[in-house]
């Protein structure tokens, strides 16, 4: 009898040991972010509701979490006070320099291309730049090509459409601006501007989206645009601009972002967050929701994602992810078509000629038509 508890009690003691191993084994295997994500508060799977009025109460309450997590910002004016700095004829269209105080310690410079062809109002584009690290271009990206098959402006211009761009914090004429000073620029500055910022409440991100807000504002209200024709689109950080603004406004009635679909928790997994500068990370969001919340707020309106399967700091498993939530809030409306997404194998994080004919047709589509 003895021998026998003796022996179950060694057994019991080698099958935890056994336990332990396995485990420790499991642990073992699982990445830093993995053990990250298994510890921190994050939110699980955004469900859309079953019903349109059940979905149009929760996009609300998704829409004002969105604002208190992107921080305490400055109230916005009603309209922008524009300065013209300069027009120039160029033929096809003209180019109007301008800008704005965002009444928040900032001047925003920006251009707007006009078509010389037109008759009443035009549909309108607001083009948000890309970063790249490329702090000395921001709105003059759009009379450059080295991102895009044409140069964006300009080639919008000719289609048709009234197009806007600003410099967005720490870029173009806005360089050496910061709380830094003039010595200051480039990722220095954007770190300093993110720092100062997080200190009195916000987020730099968020300062983006106003300026954003700001300039929307004023191409809405221009006499040339029609206000119920505008587009917004953009690469890269552009992208992600793209869907934030279809996210907090229902003015653009279609947009198109071409890189940049990331969903967060796909992010961490994959280890990339170091794809992504500090502009764009906003506190607390990944305790309500993920990217997926964001996006779905522009239902029904017509939203096309153009993605490479390379792109590091997208991960291809959440922008599955993102595609199959989304998809369920366009259904709730009949328009299912109105939201789509490609992704391209063998694609990094870069602009294709396809993909530009792809957002050329899309905005041609659902704009150019009053």
């Amino acid at each position: 009898m003895s021998l026998h508890l003796n022996f179950n009690s060694r057994l019991g003691v080698v099958l935890g040991w056994l336990a332990l191993e396995v485990v420790s084994m499991a642990d073992t295997n699982l990445t830093e972010a993995a053990r990250w994500l298994e510890k921190a508060p994050v939110a699980p799977l955004f469900v859309i509701p079953e019903t349109r009025a059940a979905w149009e109460t929760r996009r609300n309450e998704v829409r004002t979490q969105l604002g208190q997590l992107l921080g305490k910002l400055p109230p916005r004016p009603r309209l922008p006070r524009v300065e013209v700095r300069s027009r120039e004829d160029r033929g096809e269209y003209v180019v109007e320099s301008f800008q704005f105080d965002n009444e928040a310690g900032a001047v925003v410079p920006g251009q707007v291309l006009i078509p010389s062809r037109r008759t009443g109002k035009a549909p309108a584009i607001l083009y948000c730049h890309w970063h790249g690290g490329e702090y000395d271009k921001g709105k003059m990206e759009l009379f450059r090509k080295e991102h895009t098959p044409e140069e964006p402006g300009p080639a919008l211009a000719r289609r048709g459409y009234v197009v806007l761009a600003i410099d967005a914090y720490c870029f173009g004429e806005r360089s050496g601006k910061g709380p830094g000073g003039p010595g200051e620029k480039g990722g220095a500055e954007e770190l300093t501007a993110s720092k100062f910022n997080l200190w009195v409440g916000r987020t730099l991100w968020g300062m983006i989206v106003r300026d954003d807000l700001m300039a929307l504002d004023y191409l809405a209200s221009r006499p040339d645009v029609d206000a119920g024709r505008i587009g917004v689109t953009g690469i890269s950080m552009g992208a992600t601009r793209t869907w934030w603004l279809m996210a907090m406004d229902d003015r653009p009635q279609a947009g198109v972002a071409v890189c940049c679909l990331t969903r967060y928790q796909d992010l961490i997994r994959n280890q990339g967050l170091k794809y992504h500068g500090i502009y764009y990370f906003v506190p607390g969001l990944l305790n309500h929701f993920d990217t997926e919340a964001v996006v779905a707020l522009a239902a029904p309106r017509p939203l096309l994602f153009l993605s490479g399967e390379q792109d590091a700091g997208s991960p291809p498993e959440g922008i599955r992810t993102i595609e199959a939530v989304v998809k369920r809030a366009y259904r709730l409306y009949d328009r299912e078509a109105d939201f789509q997404s490609r992704i391209y194998p063998g694609v990094g994080h870069e602009y294709t000629p396809d993909m530009w004919q792809r957002m050329l047709n899309w905005m041609g589509t659902y704009l150019q038509q009053p």
